[in-house]
């Protein structure tokens, strides 16, 4: 009886501190973002999709090869008129199957602060076509921005 207990008290041990690692690793897998804007409707498998962000300025942001491919090099890029960006990344989540963490960091092109690009891979769905979000996560130092796309990869 004493065993049976001691197991109990280690299982309970063991969910309390993976509870607390899920709890402070959350934000790593789901940023807290200042403004989330709402879904485009815009398809990136077809073309470069614009956005108005809260301070009035509009970023454009593509994906190539179109239509976008799993399992090959992506090629991403943002740009920004109107507004000053210090950082920005994409996380790519798959909205019925989730993926694992796949977010890179764009690199900033020149020093305005105006292009952003990076490459990334989607993973190939068993099922075939997959539906995936695109968010941006647009920081300009004193806002963070998420810009949802939504776009189909696969067959």
């Amino acid at each position: 009886m004493t065993r049976n207990l001691l197991l109990d008290i280690a299982i309970l041990l063991a969910l309390a501190v993976f509870a607390v690692v899920a709890y402070k690793l959350a934000p790593l897998l789901q940023p807290k973002t200042d403004v989330l804007l709402p879904v485009s409707s815009c398809n990136l498998n077809q073309q470069a999709c614009i956005a108005t962000l809260p301070d009035g300025g509009q970023m454009e942001f593509s994906i190539e090869p179109r239509p976008i491919p799993a399992l090959r090099p992506l090629q991403l890029q943002a740009s920004f008129r109107g507004s000053d960006v210090r950082r920005v990344e994409v996380d790519l989540a798959g909205t019925e199957m989730k993926m694992g963490h796949n977010r890179p960091l764009l690199a900033a092109q020149g020093g305005d602060g105006r292009r952003f690009s990076g490459q990334a891979s989607l993973p190939v769905c068993i099922t075939g076509s997959m539906e995936w979000e695109a968010t941006v996560l647009v920081d300009d130092g004193k806002t963070l921005i998420a810009v949802p796309f939504r776009f189909v990869s696969g067959n």
